[in-house]
């Protein structure tokens, strides 16, 4: 069968023999791969539509679903997948035609392009992958949030400029990359919606003249309905730009987290200690522990980004409607789809493995004068001191080395105020003011970082997060029912 095997598609216009070269140019097969499951279930869609419709007959449909239904339980035979195809639906209707003839195998493409076919099973494929990598996102949220609530007492040094800056605690600093991750979330979601509409009937671009109903396709297979415009349908891609782009947002979050993670386990901070299992060593030097896959992800984020910048660079000088240009940008879609999915997943198992250092942190904290703003806040609230006066008499104190009672009064007067301890201002005051945890503990507006204010924070990410893991699990679930639904129904008319 392999040898009698013919691409039908090329057939009619076009004669003579290509080059290996030349074919395998031209060939999509390399991606295709990830494609072909969706393409046997819009094929079996397509089937049964025309079947209802009465475009094709019964019998022809029996024989087309019965051939259908074998691909699908036995798997696509790999000779399927030759360059001498140009694409994985060209092996497939060739497959067709060359098992069960081609009075019936010929009628599969009544009504349809492959212009509207791979937009549709692109979008099938990419639904399912983000529907993946949102799962990815619920357990890496999930794994943040339980570590933020482990530690909302832990406090630690929150910088800017990579300098000290305000004590925070553990919890606090996790729950600010917790947000950023739910926001990929919510993204990933809008592109989801506007993924799942189908293009099938547009055709070429045109539509077609036969009776077909798209809508019922578009159920079939699991669509929240069909893109209207049949050229809009065939020539957009901006779902896939959408997507590239919300994983190139999503991979410079994961990004940031990693250069944390890589900073905070060298041995000039200490703050946290990762698996083994997600570090190297060096083949020289015996005594190293490098964070390579936190390092690697870094740079994943870069390779999510270049995959984005090509299908941009890709689209932008296409005119209406389809051109093969548009086949360049799969690979790239499903280069960043991977390398998210990939990356996100190692992230989420890194860090429900990886060891906080509280101590170190703990030690850390107050250091670099972090708690300077407090004592300039004491001056304002308690002494009715103006902040800016305030934030100059500490800042002076500060470039002298010492935050103690005798070197603001040396600070004021040099200033033309009057000693602070005139004021009423005590050293007891001053080391309160400056102890790290108590400057922590005050901040209670809500999101800051006080135990108080970080469980209410806590209790209104995790429903937040339990809301959209049941959005999740609607989105999914409803996919797979379709599927259930379109398998029972070829089964049905194909008599098996």
């Amino acid at each position: 069968m392999e040898r009698k095997t013919e691409d039908v598609v090329r057939r009619g216009r076009l004669k003579g023999e290509r080059s290996g070269e030349m074919m395998h140019f031209l060939s999509s097969m390399d991606a295709d791969r990830c494609i072909a499951d969706a393409d046997i279930l819009v094929d079996m869609a397509h089937v049964l539509m025309l079947a209802k419709k009465n475009i094709i007959g019964k019998e022809t449909a029996k024989q087309l679903l019965g051939a259908l239904l074998g691909l699908y339980d036995n798997g696509i035979p790999d000779f399927v997948f030759d360059d001498r195809f140009e694409d994985i639906h060209a092996g497939i209707e060739s497959y067709l035609v060359s098992s069960i003839g081609e009075d019936a195998g010929g009628r599969l493409h009544i009504g349809r392009s492959r212009n509207d076919e791979v937009a549709t099973c692109i979008r099938m494929r990419v639904r399912e992958d983000i529907a993946r990598q949102l799962a990815i996102l619920v357990s890496l949220r999930g794994i943040l949030l339980d570590l933020a609530g482990d530690h909302t007492g832990t406090v630690m040094p929150g910088f800017t400029h990579l300098q000290h800056a305000q004590p925070t605690t553990l919890a606090h600093h996790l729950l600010a990359h917790e947000a950023a991750f739910a926001r990929d979330f919510e993204r990933l979601c809008g592109a989801y919606s506007r993924t799942n509409r189908c293009p099938l009937g547009a055709a070429a671009f045109a539509s077609t003249s036969y009776p077909v109903d798209r809508e019922l396709v578009a159920s079939l297979l699991g669509f929240d309905g069909i893109l209207d415009n049949t050229m809009d349908a065939v020539a957009s891609r901006d779902f896939a730009l959408e997507v590239l782009s919300d994983l190139s947002i999503l991979m410079t979050h994961a990004s940031r987290l990693c250069e944390e993670l890589v900073l905070w386990s060298s041995r000039f901070v200490r703050f946290v200690e990762l698996d083994d299992a997600f570090c190297s060593t060096s083949s020289i030097m015996p005594q190293k522990k490098n964070p390579d896959s936190a390092e690697v992800m870094r740079a994943k984020a870069g390779s999510v980004l270049g995959a984005a910048v090509a299908a941009q660079a890709i689209m932008k000088g296409l005119p209406m409607s389809y051109n093969r240009d548009l086949q360049e940008l799969t690979p790239a879609l499903l280069r960043g789809i991977r390398d998210a999915k990939h990356s996100t997943r190692i992230l989420a198992d890194m860090l429900s493995s990886a060891s906080f250092n509280t101590e170190e942190m703990a030690a850390e904290a107050g250091r670099g004068y972090s708690t300077a703003t407090d004592l300039a806040d004491l001056l304002v609230q308690k002494y009715g001191m103006a902040f800016r006066t305030a934030h100059t008499l500490v800042g002076r104190a500060v470039s002298k080395g010492s935050l103690d009672l005798a070197t603001l009064d040396r600070v004021a007067r040099e200033e033309g105020f009057s000693p602070l301890s005139d004021l009423g201002l005590t050293q007891q005051e001053i080391d309160a003011a400056l102890d790290p945890v108590a400057a922590v503990d005050r901040r209670r507006a809500p999101g800051g970082p006080s135990p108080f204010a970080v469980k209410v924070s806590l209790s209104e990410r995790r429903a937040v997060l339990d809301r959209d893991s049941r959005f999740l699990d609607e989105k999914r679930n409803a996919l797979s029912e379709a599927v259930r639904r379109l398998i029972a129904d070829v089964r049905r008319e194909a008599g098996a």
